[in-house]
């Protein structure tokens, strides 16, 4: 393929970036220039649409934050209902054919001549927990954006967050002249809006990364710092004054909350003597919440003026229970690891903040030599998906999240359950249908790795054989109708010869690529081989 500019594109459930470089000459740029925002590497994944809900007025920052207008608030009963048309395929796609806009628009100042759908390279971070289904509809989304010419586009390549993260790092140090050994374990803990991820990797000679642990995670990112914020002001005001606003008014309790963190949170050290109040003044910030207040906390709120003071240990109340997470996943990722670990690398917007910091140095700076944040620890995802574009060698192998096997007869053996006893084609051994794994999950595969297994037809006259493929979150698994087991696909294969009967053997093998899994059948009579392919769904 032609490839000449490698685009990635980190879509996040609250923020959103992108960054690109020329595959001649890489040096990755973070797009740093959004409407109405210069600046930030990432802007908000918001949209504001006209008032039937089909055209985009606003995206990103502007599309949110809004002070209290001096006009009067549109009565409820007034309101557009959110039309059934606008659901969320149309929404994605709406989002990434703005920031397309943008990126286009990018790439054609920076560097003339390129023609988008044959030169450039589309690298989409996806969360590690992303099945098919998922990653289908992302490319449905990018072709309705028209960052691609069809939904099929092999211009498009999927690599999980928590590798861009592992990768990004690796480069980091480079760039500072820092090191860490051969075979070292280093941890990346990515601290974003709503989720925190961690994995464990081991750092192999020319660069290649290993991974050694599965993937963890939790609901705990920077976002919800900023809810416990909201809880705090709905135990001074009512709850029921904040459901109102943000029924009623969400545009400016997003404003709110920005304020909260551009005043207070950004700032926050952990430290007393760093430690500023905060009077958050209602009438300024957000007086709309006057109205929404009950009688009794109003005349309350008259006698302070409506300001509620802030102070060191209210904003520390709101920071332990999302920091505590972290430190929880942490430890629970150290404890899971045979391997020394030689560094922890916090990156993702969240990491910034330096009480996060403080405290995780103050649990593990003993235990593990390097902790580190690396500079735009904010961009590490979508700086390491655009370096994964430029390099797609970097990961050599990735630890498996599911158990892989067929639905495949044997024969029914004493102890087995009466009720799945079954005699098939007038055999007089009777048969039982059971899950047959492959290989299992926690397993650490290379790329592009086989795993094998011969089987023989059920029937000495069968003339085609259907392999269904199922996985499992268990460890082990004996039957393909459990709790927890899912149909992956089906491949069928010709099975000619039928007077040789059952002992026709075929060979079934799994192979797991880069983000697919092939799945191949051999008939070892005739070597006939059949293959199919699915998009992986690692845990990383």
């Amino acid at each position: 393929m032609d490839i000449r500019v490698v685009v990635a594109i980190d879509f996040g459930t609250t923020f959103s970036g992108f960054a690109y470089a020329y595959r001649s000459s890489p040096e990755i740029i973070t797009n740093d220039s959004w409407p109405q925002q210069i600046g930030p590497l990432k802007t908000n994944t918001v949209l504001q649409y006209d008032s039937n809900c089909q055209n985009v007025i606003k995206w990103g920052n502007p599309a949110l934050a809004q002070r209290q207008s001096r006009r009067r608030n549109i009565p409820q009963n007034e309101k557009p209902p959110l039309p059934s048309q606008l659901n969320y395929e149309k929404a994605i796609s709406d989002y990434l054919r703005e920031l397309g806009k943008l990126i286009k628009e990018t790439i054609s100042t920076r560097w003339q001549g390129i023609k988008f759908f044959e030169h450039v390279l589309l690298v989409i971070s996806i969360p590690a927990e992303f099945d098919d289904r998922a990653k289908d509809t992302m490319r449905k989304c990018l072709h309705n954006a028209e960052l691609t010419n069809s939904k099929e586009s092999n211009k498009v390549e999927f690599t999980t967050e928590p590798e861009a993260a592992a990768i990004y790092c690796m480069r980091n140090l480079e760039e500072q002249n820092k090191t860490i050994p051969i075979n070292a374990s280093f941890m990346i803990v990515d601290c974003g809006g709503g989720t925190v991820d961690l994995t464990t990797r081991k750092l192999l000679r020319d660069n290649k990364l290993s991974e050694i642990t599965e993937r963890t995670g939790d609901f705990c990112g920077g976002s919800y710092v900023d809810r416990e914020f909201v809880k705090f002001i709905s135990r001074r005001l009512g709850q029921s004054t904040i459901n109102l606003l943000k029924e009623n008014n969400y545009g400016q309790m997003q404003y709110m909350i920005q304020q909260f963190c551009q005043k207070s949170k950004f700032h926050f050290t952990g430290n007393r003597n760093d430690f500023d109040s905060f009077e958050f003044d209602i009438e300024e910030i957000c007086p709309v919440l006057k109205q929404y207040c009950k009688k009794d906390i109003k005349e309350k709120m008259e006698d302070n003026d409506w300001i509620i003071d802030i102070n060191f240990e209210d904003i520390k109340s709101m920071f332990d229970p999302v920091v505590g997470k972290i430190i929880r996943l942490i430890r629970g990722q150290l404890d899971s690891s045979k391997n020394k670990c030689s560094a922890i690398f916090l990156v993702g917007g969240f990491s910034e903040s330096k009480y996060l910091q403080l405290r995780v140095k103050e649990e593990f700076g003993k235990l593990v030599p390097s902790i580190i944040v690396p500079k735009q620890p904010i961009a590490a995802i979508v700086r390491g998906a655009c370096d994964y574009g430029l390099e797609m060698s970097t990961i050599v192998d990735r630890t498996l999240k599911y158990t892989y096997g067929i639905k495949s007869n044997r024969d029914w053996r004493f102890g087995d359950p009466i009720d799945r006893k079954k005699n098939v084609g007038g055999n007089d051994n009777p048969r039982i249908e059971i899950f047959s794994p492959l290989v299992t999950r926690g397993t650490n595969v290379e790329v592009n790795q086989e795993f094998s297994k011969n089987y023989l037809p059920l029937m000495p006259d069968q003339t085609a054989v259907s392999f269904r493929i199922y996985i499992t979150t268990k460890l082990s698994a004996k039957f393909c109708d459990e709790p927890d087991m899912k149909l992956l696909g089906t491949l069928r294969i010709d099975l000619p010869d039928a007077h040789l009967g059952r002992s026709r053997r075929i060979e079934f093998s799994l192979m797991f690529g880069k983000m697919e899994l092939v799945v191949k059948a051999r008939n070892l009579q005739n070597g006939k081989l059949y293959n199919t392919s699915f998009d992986l769904d690692f845990k990383n």
